[in-house]
């Protein structure tokens, strides 16, 4: 980061200081300063500036030319810019969503939910259907990345004010509150790039297993789905029917199994409760910073701050969150396969494709693993289909089903050993329980 970007920020006008003698400049300068280290909402992350850097990244704003951030501030490399070469470097883009590809994003949705009927015992999760621009996925999205990413925040945020020490707080007074607002900038600032990155990468509101967007909403991206289709080197109208059916199957299990959301909401949550705050690790770094030399703020880097606790605790949450997310889209991906059939030519290559895309992340989710410390897509995602397989040919579409009526009559993470023997186990059980029940004396 060069020299002359302070607070890992460029001062307005390509980095120049304020002339203390010009009393608009110093106005200006403070007034920028004053928004930046604000939080709204009293939160421990600036999403203000969060949501406002994701926009950049996309379009960058109003008055802004490539690589500024808001509030007139210019983003250091790395903040706002596009996997481009250099020598291309600008906003990705935002295309905006005519009336003919919002019809078609609502066929193609009507189209999937219809030939998913047969496959899946859950009835149409889809109460609305939306064709979303990348700028909308951000803020239909923020609410839930809010939820998920500010007890993270809040740790990293209290390990850099505990850096203060008791006999210097009284002698800051109220400065003492800049350390917490730098630090909900800072993340704010890198989440902000993070989820940029992702606007531009994801195809659908549950693209990532999670669910983000409002429920009951089948939203898909078709800018990105546009992108990732010329890649594939596949038909169009193929590709965004096949997402289409990924997320009308991702609104059947989040919205007709009742306890699924907040579940898997609260494994995240859980897992990152046990995320450990390298003090040590920010120490280093803002003992190297210089309060006469504010440029060495620069030093400060959030990536790998976080880090796992080593405890068996945490191991469990890391495994039922794993787990979840697995079983997730092993149903999903084999529910769309099924649905898929002879209906879409190249399906066993949209499945695998699809299964190598979130086995291995793109930048935008590495990027989110690096700042918050949590890897978001499953694990063992192949053998989670094939369990979900065997216990459709072992149990039935009904039976196979029946096991989301409660987290605990789901498969653990030992079902992906032996799916044809977890499957022939779990029918004698049932047909068991269905023997003493028929057997059972009247009460």
């Amino acid at each position: 980061m060069p020299a002359d970007t302070p607070f890992g920020f460029g001062l307005p006008g390509g980095g120049d200081l304020p002339d203390p003698n010009d009393p608009q400049q110093m106005q200006r300068f403070l007034s920028q300063l004053q928004q930046l280290f604000a939080t709204p909402g009293g939160g421990p992350v600036n999403w203000d500036l969060a949501r406002q850097i994701a926009q950049a990244h996309l379009t960058g704003a109003p008055g802004m030319g490539a690589g500024q951030a808001p509030f007139g501030l210019t983003l250091p490399p790395g903040i706002g810019a596009p996997a481009q070469p250099a020598s291309e470097q600008g906003p990705v883009g935002d295309p905006d969503v005519d009336a003919k590809t919002r019809a078609a994003v609502t066929e193609s949705l009507r189209l999937a939910d219809l030939w998913l009927e047969p496959e899946s015992a859950l009835p149409s999760g889809i109460a609305a259907t939306a064709a979303w621009t990348r700028s909308e996925w951000i803020s239909a999205t923020l609410d839930v990345w809010r939820k998920l990413c500010d007890p993270v925040a809040a740790r990293m945020v209290g390990a850099m004010a505990d850096l203060v020490p008791d006999e210097m707080r009284s002698q800051l007074g109220p400065m003492t509150s800049m350390v917490t607002s730098l630090g909900g900038a800072l993340f704010g600032g890198q989440l902000g790039t993070a989820l940029g990155s992702l606007a531009a990468e994801v195809l659908s509101a549950s693209d990532i297993g999670l669910p983000l967007g409002p429920a009951g909403t089948a939203a898909l991206v078709p800018a990105n789905i546009e992108e990732y289709g010329q890649g594939l080197e596949i038909d169009g109208d193929q590709v965004r029917l096949y997402v289409a059916l990924r997320e009308a199957a991702h609104q059947r299990l989040f919205g007709h199994v009742p306890w699924l959301r907040g579940h898997v909401l609260t494994a995240v949550e859980t897992y990152a409760a046990g995320i450990r705050v390298n003090r040590e690790a920010i120490e280093e770094a803002m003992n190297r910073f210089d309060p006469t030399n504010p440029e060495g703020m620069q030093e400060i880097a959030l990536e790998g701050v976080f880090s796992p606790e080593d405890s068996p605790q945490q191991k469990a949450a890391l495994a039922r969150l794993e787990t979840a997310l697995a079983l997730i889209e092993g149903w999903v991906t084999h529910v769309v396969e099924r649905a898929a059939g002879d209906r879409l030519p190249d399906v066993v290559r949209f499945a695998e494709a699809f299964r190598r895309r979130r086995a291995a992340g793109g930048p935008a989710e590495q990027t989110f693993a690096a700042l918050v410390g949590l890897e978001l897509r499953p694990r063992r995602l192949r053998e989670a289909t094939a369990l979900w397989a065997a216990l459709t040919e072992h149990r039935g579409i009904s039976g196979r089903d029946a096991l989301w009526g409660h987290p605990d009559l789901l498969p653990d993470e030992d079902a992906f050993t032996d799916p044809e023997a977890y499957a022939r186990a779990s029918l004698d059980l049932t047909d068991l329980e269905n023997e003493l029940g028929d057997d059972a004396p009247d009460s």
